[in-house]
C-alpha cells in the first residue's frame, strides 16, 4: 500500500481565459445595429400598414361605396 501514498504533492493551476473588455466602440456598434433594425422594422410595418389603408380605399372604390368610415359634418351652403 505504500505505492498508494505520494511523496510530493501535486499543484494543479486552472488558468482561465483573460475577459475581454468592452469598448465605448463596442458600446456604439451595437447601438447602431439595434437602431438600424428598428428602423427596418418600422419602415416594413408602415409598408404594410400602408398597403392595407390603399387596399381598403381600392376596394371601397371598386364598388361604389361612398362611405369613408370618418365623420363629416353637414356643409352649410349660403345662399
Amino acid at each position: 500500500m505504500s505505492f498508494l501514498q505520494a511523496g510530493h504533492p501535486i499543484i494543479v493551476r486552472v488558468v482561465e481565459q483573460p475577459v475581454r473588455d468592452t469598448s465605448i466602440a463596442d458600446v456604439i456598434i451595437g447601438a447602431i445595429g439595434l437602431t438600424g433594425l428598428l428602423l427596418v422594422t418600422a419602415a416594413a410595418l408602415g409598408a404594410v400598414l400602408g398597403g392595407i389603408l390603399i387596399g381598403i380605399k381600392l376596394l371601397r372604390a371598386r364598388y361604389g361605396s361612398e362611405e369613408t368610415g370618418f365623420y363629416r359634418p353637414p356643409t352649410i351652403v349660403a345662399k
